[in-house]
């Protein structure tokens, strides 16, 4: 194999994490924002749940979240802490 051709996949790999790193971060920003009653895009507090999922017992949650004011919709799935199998229930 070439070495370019390595240096290449190399670098769109690290690329590829990097992208998806600072999605993550972003992401995570927002339920921030969510969570304390926030809209992150207008930063009024017309921020409402309107779906909410759950996976079973040890499945994250997938919540839908809606600006009445912007139109601003996004789905997070988050881990329940207080779930059947939580840190101290299942052994």
């Amino acid at each position: 194999m070439d070495y370019y051709m390595l240096g290449l996949m190399l670098l769109l790999l690290v690329g590829s994490v990097m992208v998806y790193v600072y999605y993550l971060k972003d992401k995570k920003e927002q339920l921030d924002s969510i969570k304390r009653g926030f809209c992150p895009q207008c930063k009024q507090n017309n921020i409402e749940l309107t779906d909410q999922r759950s996976g079973g017992c040890s499945g994250p949650q997938i919540m839908m979240f809606e600006c009445t004011a912007c139109g601003y919709t996004n789905s997070f799935a988050v881990q329940d802490p207080n779930s059947c199998c939580g840190p101290n229930s299942c052994k």
